[in-house]
């Protein structure tokens, strides 16, 4: 009897863990390299990161520290910390034990986003993804302050998070004095930096405002990260009360204390595809009418416009972005520029982009200042009164699409920003002191309206778009969307538009009345012009899963046809004062186009179909902003320099007329209409003539020093 109370007693007993063992066994099991690395390169290298998976391998006993991990990390962290320094796993040259080592626990299976974040949180280990939104600059924060009084004695006081602690009074028994002097030099310090991180864009539904949560980083994991950065950021969940006026708040404000960061490298790696949504991608890709299929997808509530839209799918998909041993960078994002007449759904097609695109933000360029759009230095509360560096969209934007509205009502300094964005896919900050280079891989999509606000077609195109030469050169593709009357095209919009309209009422009345006849069959019918052949949230990772695995190459024949069509059209200026017709440029954006093409049908191969599906694209664009009706060609700089070939020789020969009229008159004033008279017989019209006088003297070129007379300056 007295043997089994006994053995009552020793069950309910509970039971011993000796966690710094625990830990000693298990890094000396599976972490035996990492640790004589760092031994080996300590001080310099002072983290230790253990994966989280691992640890779960581990048997009964990894799975219970995983489990407390997560539940109480803060002792978790300490008992990691003692095992390495009790057991001296860690040793410096010298062979003694180091001083204390960052343990860093990364690749968690399960991420929480960052509007689900709740109070059952505070104090845990969780793991959030987004993208950096701002970073501050790196400085030094106490940690552990040493104070003296005047009577000599040291007193330590631990730092936390936020407000300075200082001690009341002297802790030396004995001692009465309350004012202490802080003494830097023995004091500890480490580094630190805030971040903000952001909710992916991808995440986000329904025109939803991406919530932030704001990151402290110390030690050597600060300055790893730049604002644009994808990360996965482990830590600690911790609160702050709220002081409202110098009174103590109810509420709280939380922020995350970094254990860990891990930066995205994979593309588009936050869309998860499963087996099933894999067999259902590559069924597809297999699929005859597959581009029909893709087409028929993006804003299928629009009518017509099948070409702009297979270029958008075209751009969606993108090139192969290529890195040249000598350092160089080839981009591989198309850009794609719509002009065109109002009410044409220019800006439902880039909304439409935006939701479809795995990863795509919409701007306005009315709205959009050049900071806003690249990157800006700001002075905020968020950094204490320090410079923090803020991400604009086209950073934000990085690896997706940049929807930019309104291009044409952007200020001038502000569509600069853009050069080096669209070229270079890099943005360069050099403001308050911050130079920094940040990543801008996206493919720009944008949208502008002719200068007059409508296009004219006696004018050149050139001249009916407000944005200089140099930026339209960038864009791989122009399209020209003209809102021209036509009776059996305007019919079927109209018809289109209308249906939409109805069954949209029908289904609006039916959800409150039920209307006799109207089921889900009829209404899937009616529904069926405006439905996308490939459902949105397949499109999506259809097109996340052909960026992150398909990279297809160039074959004989498609090589072959590119260059057979490049070399046509620059064979027409040869040997000749012609217009150039195309330059290098275009043949680059050829092979993008290309290579997106192949990569549609997930094709490891680009083959001759998809060239020749690209020079039709690409012929059709350069027909519409290049052509010269004057000389019957491509003319490349309408669009590279604003200025065709057919005027640069006006220019030339109105002031070779003006110079010789005054050597031969021996006087600098010359009359307009008689130098008129004189042009008009060599091929100029009265109109081109005196629209190029008027630019002369708008620009500054020339003067008139009285009325219907001109002299050059």
């Amino acid at each position: 009897m007295a043997k089994r109370e006994e053995g009552a007693a020793a069950d309910a007993a509970p039971e011993i863990i000796d966690r710094d063992a625990d830990w000693s066994r298990f890094l000396k099991s599976r972490y035996k390299k990492q640790l004589s690395e760092l031994s080996r390169e300590y001080p310099y290298r002072r983290s230790l990161e253990i994966d989280y998976r691992e640890l779960e391998s581990y048997g009964r006993s990894g799975l219970r520290m995983a489990d407390e991990l997560l539940d109480n990390p803060g002792k978790v962290i300490e008992d990691v910390r003692n095992a390495i320094k009790n057991h001296q796993l860690v040793k410096g040259r010298d062979g003694k034990a180091t001083g204390e080592v960052n343990v860093r626990f990364v690749n968690l299976p399960r991420k929480i986003g960052i509007r689900h974040i709740r109070s059952d949180h505070i104090n845990r280990f969780i793991s959030v993804e987004g993208i950096l939104r701002k970073t501050t600059e790196v400085r030094p924060r106490i940690v552990q302050a040493v104070f003296r009084c005047p009577g000599g004695h040291i007193t330590i006081k631990e730092q936390g998070y936020g407000k300075f602690k200082e001690p009341d009074g002297c802790a030396t028994e004995g001692c009465t004095f309350k004012k202490l002097d802080l003494i830097a030099r023995r004091s500890r310090f480490i580094d630190s930096q805030k971040i903000r991180i952001q909710e992916s864009p991808e995440g986000l539904r329904g025109g939803e405002q991406p919530q932030t949560l704001d990151v402290d980083v110390t030690d050597d994991l600060t300055g790893k990260v730049a604002p644009g950065d994808r990360v996965v950021i482990n830590g600690i969940l911790r609160s702050m009360q709220r002081v409202t006026h110098g009174e103590k708040n109810t509420l709280f404000d939380i922020y995350l204390e970094c254990n860990s960061i891990e930066i995205a490298e994979k593309e588009f790696e936050e869309v998860q595809i499963d087996e099933k949504d894999e067999e259902e991608i590559l069924a597809l890709s297999r699929d005859p009418h597959i581009y029909r299929k893709i087409i028929h997808s993006i804003a299928p509530t629009i009518y017509g416009n099948e070409d702009v839209k297979e270029a958008i799918a075209l751009q969606i998909f993108g090139g192969i972005s290529k890195e040249m041993p000598d350092g160089s960078h080839l981009r591989g994002d198309i850009h794609v520029l719509l002009i065109g007449d109002p009410g044409i759904a220019k800006s439902q097609l880039l909304r439409y982009v935006v939701k479809l695109s795995p990863r795509a933000i919409y701007t306005s360029g009315q709205s959009s200042t050049s900071a806003g759009l690249t990157a800006t230095a700001v002075k905020d509360e968020f950094g204490d009164g320090r410079w923090t560096l803020e991400a604009g969209a086209l950073v934000l934007a990085d690896m997706g699409i940049a929807a930019v509205d309104e291009m044409d009502k952007m200020q001038k300094e502000d569509r600069s920003a853009l050069h080096e964005a669209m070229e270079q896919q890099s943005i360069s900050v050099a403001k308050a002191g911050i130079t920094a280079t940040l990543k801008s891989r996206c493919a720009l999509l944008g949208a502008a309206n002719p200068k007059l606000g409508r296009f004219d077609a006696y004018l050149p195109i050139q001249d009916q778009i407000n944005m200089p030469g140099s930026l339209l050169s960038r864009f791989d593709l122009i399209f020209k969307m003209s809102d021209i009357p036509d009776h059996t095209r305007d019919s079927a919009i109209a018809d289109h538009i209308l249906k939409a309209h109805s069954i949209g009422e029908t289904i609006a009345q039916h959800k409150r009345t039920p209307i006799p006849g109207v089921d889900d069959a009829y209404i899937e019918e009616q529904l069926r012009p405006v439905t996308p052949e490939i459902e949105p949230a397949l499109f999506r990772k259809y097109v996340a899963y052909a960026r992150r695995t398909c990279f297809p190459r160039l074959s004989d024949t498609a090589r072959e046809a590119l260059i057979g069509y490049y070399m046509q059209l620059r064979d027409l200026a040869a040997g000749s004062d012609k217009p150039v017709p195309v330059t290098a440029r275009q043949l680059e954006a050829l092979v993008r186009l290309a290579e997106a093409s192949a990569r549609i049908r997930l094709c490891p191969t680009i083959e001759k179909k998809d060239a020749e599906r690209v020079i039709k694209i690409v012929d059709t664009c350069l027909r519409e902003v290049a052509y010269d009706a004057k000389t019957g060609s491509f003319d490349i700089d309408k669009v590279v320099t604003g200025i065709s070939k057919g005027r640069r020789d006006l220019i030339r020969v109105i002031k070779q007329t003006i110079r010789q009229m005054q050597k031969d008159t021996g006087n600098d004033r010359i009359a307009i209409a008689e130098l008129i008279e004189i042009l008009m017989p060599q091929g100029f019209s009265r109109e081109e003539i005196d629209a190029q006088i008027k630019a002369f003297l708008r620009e500054g070129e020339a003067m008139e020093p009285k009325s219907g007379f001109i002299k050059l300056i």
